[in-house]
């Protein structure tokens, strides 16, 4: 005669095995994802409480090493390929992720190792995605220990941090992340359809061939009308705002006067010897108000940290071979040397420019310091108002982009880490 068990005591037994799976030593977070500092749930409560909680940030994963499932929100930060070793860039194969909390982490103490199973190397391999350096990703699997270090096995599911997970999103996928090195495009499958995917010398040469195409050339007088237009100062139609200095100024106040609005190239005229031809000269992707004053401090220097404060620059350091531009623009002033160094790439009759690691660079087709404006790069990501500028330059001047603004993280594939 088969036994019969009141519902009541079926619902009571499937209860106690999801309490039983939930280890007691959990950790719970709070919203803010702080560690819990209230009493103690009950056991069925805190079994609740989990499913609803938010991931785990990467130092709270590498705390809960017990093999128990969760989700963990952190940021690419390169490729383990031993204990103590991440790599940050050619990537050996797409079997691991290493995450962590902050973008810039190079400690591995920090960071927690993740197998990407075989269905999700394509993916979310760095290998195939080098894109993904940098990007924040919810990842879930167990906690346990990955090349004798803190890590997550048995990976069942890969998002962008604010997406679904999914085994099919691929790292072109919309993301709200606020991370310079994860932003997409709407143009990538169009404009930049033909980059996607590739990375160092094959990247800089077809983001060569996409910014050269098609684009209409200005003249050194022409670039006064379009500075008035791309740098218009959004809380004041009749002003523009000068990029080292911030300070807004009306439009028509512009000339070689004490107190006046000039032309600055920030890649400097003549390193190169390129002048205001046609071309380099007048490419306004590069070209940005200035002060006259501060204009003529800056002069051909170099980018680099360090010196003595500007006058009339709030923020901006120079000295005898370098300059150094206010925190709010710095990213902005190293992505417009990434692009010269794509844009100009020794043909149309003027010099290959290129980034280099010094300073003092003279008449030489160079300017540096590169790691400090790599740096600069991920420091200051793009703003509403270099996105507003690119956006004009493309639709109504030049008709090309700056594809570092739309993929700040191409500066990474280009020139490394």
């Amino acid at each position: 005669m088969p036994v019969v068990i009141p519902r009541r005591r079926i619902a009571a037994v499937v209860t106690g095995l999801a309490v039983a799976l939930v280890p007691p030593s959990l950790a719970l977070t709070s919203a803010a994802g702080s560690p819990a500092t209230t009493v103690p749930l009950p056991r069925a409560a805190a079994a609740q409480a989990v499913v609803a909680a938010v991931p785990l940030t990467v130092s709270q994963a590498i705390g809960s090493q017990t093999g128990q499932s969760a989700t963990v929100r952190g940021y690419v930060v390169g490729q383990p390929t031993a204990t103590s070793t991440v790599v940050r860039s050619n990537f050996p194969n797409d079997y691991a992720l290493a995450i962590a909390d902050s973008a810039s982490e190079t400690s591995t103490s920090r960071m927690l190792y993740v197998q990407v199973p075989s269905a999700f190397r394509s993916a979310w391999g760095l290998q195939s995605n080098p894109s993904l350096m940098g990007r924040r990703l919810d990842v879930t699997g167990a906690l346990a220990a990955y090349f004798s270090h803190p890590g997550m096995t048995s990976t069942s599911a890969f998002a962008f941090s604010g997406t679904s997970p999914t085994a099919t999103t691929t790292p072109t996928s919309t993301t709200t992340s606020p991370s310079p090195t994860g932003t997409t495009s709407p143009y990538d499958s169009t404009y930049y359809a033909s980059a996607i995917g590739r990375t160092g010398s094959a990247l800089h040469t077809e983001l060569h061939r996409i910014v050269s195409s098609g684009v209409t050339t200005l003249t050194y007088d022409q670039v006064w009308t379009a500075l008035k237009d791309t740098d218009q100062d959004p809380g004041n139609a009749n002003n523009v705002v000068e990029i080292y200095s911030g300070r807004s100024i009306g439009k028509s106040d512009n000339g070689g006067g004490v107190d006046q609005w000039n032309r600055e190239h920030v890649w400097a005229k003549s390193h190169g010897d390129f002048g205001t031809a046609n071309g380099p000269g007048t490419d306004v992707h590069h070209l940005r108000p200035e002060d006259v004053t501060v204009n003529s401090t800056r002069g051909n220097l170099d980018f680099d940290l360090g010196g003595s404060a500007v006058s009339q620059c709030t923020g901006c350091l120079s000295d005898a071979d370098s300059f150094e531009p206010r925190n709010a623009v710095k990213g902005d002033v190293a992505r417009m040397i990434f692009y010269m160094a794509v844009r100009w790439d020794g043909g149309d009759g003027f010099a290959d420019l290129e980034p280099n690691n010094v300073v003092g660079n003279g008449s030489a087709p160079y300017i540096g310091k590169l790691s400090v404006l790599k740096q600069w790069n991920l420091q200051d990501p793009p703003d509403a108002f270099e996105r507003r500028r690119n956006q004009i330059i493309f639709d109504t001047w030049q008709h090309n982009r700056n594809p570092f603004i739309d993929h700040p993280e191409w500066v990474t594939a280009v020139w490394g880490s």
